[in-house]
C-alpha cells in the first residue's frame, strides 16, 4: 500500500505545472469535449508507466542492491532539483491536427510528451524502489489522473487558483527526503 500511496502524491505533485498539464490544458481549450480528453489521458498514462515500471523492475534485477540504492538516492535528489525547474509546453508539443479524433490527438500527445517526463522517470525509480510494479503504475496513474482531470474540467480558472512555485517545492522535498532516505536506509 506505501508503494501505491507514495506513488499517487509524488506523482500528483510532480505533474502540477508539469508540460503534460499544460498539454491538458491546451487540449481542453482547444477541443472542449472532456470526455474524450481524460480518457486520451487515462490509456496514455497507462501505457507510458507500464513500460517506465517495466524499467524500473527490470533495473532492480540488473543492478545489485548496493549500486540500485546509490543511483535510486542520487536519481531522487537530481529529481529534486529538476522539479524546481519549471516547463513549458513547445509548440512542438501541441497536436497539429485532429485527424484522429480527440481521443487518438490526446492519446498520441500524451503518450509522447510523457516520454522522458518527470513523472516517467519518478515511475522508473520508484518501481525500482518498491518492488512493486503494479502498486506503482497504479498510483502514478491515479497521481496523473488526479492532477490532469481537473484541469480538464476546470480550465484555466484552476491554473489561477494553484500556486505552482509552492507545490514544485514541496515536491522537490518530498524526493529530496526520498533521495536521503534511499542513501542511508540502506534499502
Amino acid at each position: 500500500m506505501d508503494a501505491f500511496l507514495i506513488s499517487t502524491g509524488i506523482v500528483a505533485l510532480a505533474e502540477m505545472g508539469d508540460k503534460t498539464q499544460l498539454l491538458a490544458l491546451v487540449l481542453a481549450l482547444r477541443f472542449r469535449r472532456p470526455w474524450p480528453i481524460v480518457w486520451g489521458i487515462l490509456v496514455a498514462t497507462m501505457a507510458n508507466h507500464a513500460l517506465a515500471g517495466a524499467v524500473g523492475a527490470w533495473v532492480t534485477g540488473w543492478l545489485g542492491p548496493e549500486v540500485l540504492r546509490w543511483v535510486l538516492g542520487l536519481s531522487f535528489l537530481a529529481m529534486a532539483a529538476w522539479m524546481l525547474v519549471p516547463d513549458q509546453l513547445d509548440s512542438t508539443d501541441t497536436p497539429a491536427s485532429a485527424r484522429f479524433g480527440v481521443f487518438g490527438t490526446t492519446l498520441v500527445a500524451f503518450f509522447l510528451a510523457e516520454m522522458g517526463d518527470k513523472t516517467q522517470i519518478a515511475t522508473v525509480m520508484l518501481a525500482a524502489q518498491y518492488h512493486a510494479f503494479y502498486a506503482v503504475v497504479a498510483g502514478t496513474t491515479l497521481g496523473m489522473m488526479l492532477a490532469n482531470a481537473p484541469v480538464v474540467w476546470l480550465g484555466e480558472r484552476m491554473t489561477r487558483r494553484v500556486p505552482i512555485k509552492a507545490i514544485h517545492r514541496a515536491s522537490a522535498a518530498v524526493f529530496a527526503a526520498l533521495g536521503v532516505w534511499a542513501l542511508v536506509s540502506g534499502h
